[in-house]
């Protein structure tokens, strides 16, 4: 085989650079036609189900002959994707999206599947924007549904603000708009009552650091663990900090595994004073601080913080999944 040689490396470097971001380009156009197709063809069987059941014919449900017909008989002539499961997604698709411009061709079939398994319009309303202003995966998608995320931010607003995130998404222009209370860290694998220590808590937080970003949400960065300060020649250690893209500021977080003391109150001041005189740099905001614990008494944490003008939370964290009942009765009483 004759050996054939390049005058110019760096040229054809580039070339063969800009080759592959041509056909990068194009991969993602297909995949991303291809999607809008797919979700276009599964809105349209849907709305043909329903036109069918409105003359009268049968009035479908989930466990009707209907369904089950039609996805025998759909499968018998062209193939797979007609199970009855999909095919029941097929007509809520249509049901819960009647029309087609509120179907975003940003998420696949996969992603509307997971929107239509919550069955709150509101809840439905506030994933689908999230979705798609945090690119979440179908997975990621999937996580903050089953974790209650829209039900654990409604709980601390009222009416209007809960159907303000329906419509809009989380608008992040504050501190208090990042804060969550619980954050849930079943993802840790640490059981609720078993013995663990501060230490290892954080380490099993470094270990999943992507899906700890994800319950913190939109905007984090991480910038270190155990951040050392000093003052007069005493040294402290600031658990994690972060950075918040969107609010262009420091985010101190300290871990107690029991309940919070009104001590780790006045520490956490303390940190957040110091990042304010030493670490900020023009440009950036206060620094957050937030105390990130397995219990809280409210009424102390409402006193320890009355004269604290920085801004410092107090939030729980939680090892397990939240009861969805028990998180959707409060959502109701909002409601």
């Amino acid at each position: 085989m004759k050996l054939i040689v390049v005058k110019d490396r760096i040229k054809y470097d580039l070339l063969i650079n800009d080759v592959g971001i041509l056909l990068e380009q194009a991969r993602k156009k297909v995949a991303y036609d291809i999607n809008n197709i797919l979700v276009k063809t599964y809105w349209g069987i849907g709305k043909k189900i329903v036109e069918f059941e409105q003359q009268g014919i049968e009035k479908a449900e989930y466990g009707s002959n209907l369904l089950t017909k039609l996805s025998a008989d759909l499968k018998l002539k062209y193939g797979k994707g007609f199970s009855k499961s999909n095919v029941y997604m097929m007509r809520q698709f249509y049901i819960k999206y009647s029309k087609f411009q509120t179907v975003s061709g940003k998420l696949s079939w996969s992603h509307y599947c997971e929107l239509l398994g919550v069955t709150n319009d509101i809840a439905r309303g506030f994933y689908e924007k999230q979705c798609l202003a945090e690119k979440w995966g179908v997975r990621e998608l999937s996580r903050q549904i089953n974790s209650m995320l829209f039900e654990r931010l409604a709980l601390s607003k009222d009416k209007k603000e809960v159907l303000s995130l329906s419509h809009k998404g989380q608008v992040i222009v504050n501190g208090g708009d990042i804060i969550r209370d619980p954050y849930i860290l079943e993802f840790l694998g640490l059981r609720q009552n078993s013995s663990y220590s501060e230490k290892e808590l954080e380490q099993k937080i470094i270990n999943n650091l992507q899906l700890f970003l994800l319950e913190l949400g939109k905007g984090f960065t991480f910038v270190a663990r155990q951040y050392k300060i000093t003052l007069s020649n005493r040294h402290y250690y600031i658990d994690l900090v972060f950075y918040h893209r969107i609010l262009k500021c420091f985010v101190l977080i300290d871990l107690k595994i029991g309940e919070v003391t009104h001590q780790d109150i006045g520490q956490m001041n303390l940190y957040l004073n110091y990042f304010k005189n030493e670490e900020m740099t023009p440009g950036d905001n206060e620094p957050i601080g937030i105390i990130l614990s397995a219990e809280k008494n409210r009424l102390l944490v409402e006193y320890a913080l009355g004269s604290i003008s920085n801004q410092l939370f107090v939030s729980r964290y939680k090892l397990y999944l939240p009861s969805r009942e028990e998180l959707e009765r409060e959502i109701q009483k909002l409601i």
